[in-house]
């Protein structure tokens, strides 16, 4: 059986329309009984849709490559939704929903992006499933960039997983008095679930461009297959400059250093333990602080600076409330 033609020879088009579809049926549920548990699991389980129908539809449905890459994405996803509804499941709700659960426009962007996600991530494994490289050849399944993808994926989904169950050990048994998550993976880089994923999505890549980068395909399907480098580096972009690092990285520090949780362990912390990439805490500690800010990653806009972000009044207020407790107790202790 050859491959399925719909819409459009890339299979663009269709993964659009039923990602959206997919997408908003859950958002209609979501906003309508104000659910959160459904949100992530939602965006996982489309890249297992997506992946599945193009697989189906390829007309190398029975070539190593194409399952192999096609499998990966499937298993990422799987895990990474059935992961996340365990734990908001475990939480009650989402806290990034709290200023937009109640308004439709602000709620439906973020159902809007994760449709982008889903789509522009999948596209190594649905231009490779797609008629127009299929009807070409494909070395065999095995090359060493095939062993290459095989091996980053194994280490990507690992840390991944690991670091997800280490956090979430982690908060569970300290979830009241701020102790810093250095255990595991943490010890050796702040997000070892980032640089998890990134390490996946170029892995699959490298497995899909093969037919591209051995010369056995040409002309738009060429050119399409390295296009699809775009879903590793979107979402790479995705976890550096908008919902990932920023996000955590410099409100987490001002967070703690304004309401005094453990500031002087986490600070350390910072200074040890490199942001994205995996690196000894020793070396890392003594490591000049413009490579720091370069070859790994640490740029400015993750950098907390008490003096510059931090609001002195809570500060103060939170200094005035501690001096009140201790007083509090030691009246208590001379009665």
């Amino acid at each position: 059986m050859g491959a399925v033609h719909v819409l459009d020879n890339y299979y663009l088009a269709i993964t659009l329309l039923i990602t959206i579809a997919y997408q908003l049926f859950f958002f209609s549920i979501a906003f309508s009984f104000r659910f959160d548990k459904l949100t992530d699991f939602a965006g996982g389980t489309n890249f297992v849709v997506l992946a599945i129908l193009t697989l189906a539809f390829s007309g190398n449905r029975d070539n190593a490559r194409n399952i192999v890459a096609s499998v990966f994405i499937m298993l990422w996803g799987a895990r990474l939704s059935a992961f996340l509804l365990f734990r908001i499941l475990k939480t009650g709700k989402d806290d990034r929903f709290d200023d937009k659960r109640d308004k439709f426009w602000s709620f439906l962007g973020f159902w809007v992006f994760q449709m982008a996600w889903v789509w522009i991530v999948s596209l190594p494994v649905t231009i490779l499933n797609s008629p127009n490289v299929t009807q070409f050849g494909q070395p065999a399944f095995g090359t060493g960039r095939d062993i290459a993808g095989v091996i980053l994926y194994s280490i990507g989904l690992i840390m991944e997983s690991v670091s997800d169950i280490q956090k979430y050990r982690f908060r569970t048994a300290h979830a009241s008095d701020g102790s810093v998550c250095d255990v595991g993976f943490f010890a050796w880089t702040r997000h070892p679930n980032y640089f998890g994923e990134i390490i996946i999505q170029f892995a699959i890549f490298m497995i899909a461009v093969s037919p591209a980068a051995d010369g056995y395909v040409s002309g738009g399907a060429y050119a399409a297959l390295y296009a699809s480098i775009l879903g590793p580096f979107f979402l790479t972009a995705l976890l550096m400059f908008l919902s990932g690092l920023p996000l955590q990285e410099r409100p987490g520090a001002k967070k703690r250093y304004e309401k005094g949780i453990k500031w002087s362990e986490y600070e350390r912390y910072l200074r040890r333990t490199s942001i994205l990439i995996p690196f000894p805490p020793q070396l890392y500690e003594k490591m000049p602080v413009f490579l720091k800010r370069t070859i790994f990653l640490e740029f400015p806009l993750y950098v907390f600076d008490p003096a510059k972000h931090a609001d002195q009044s809570k500060v103060q207020a939170n200094q005035v409330e501690e001096g009140g407790v201790r007083r509090s107790d030691e009246r208590h202790l001379r009665l």
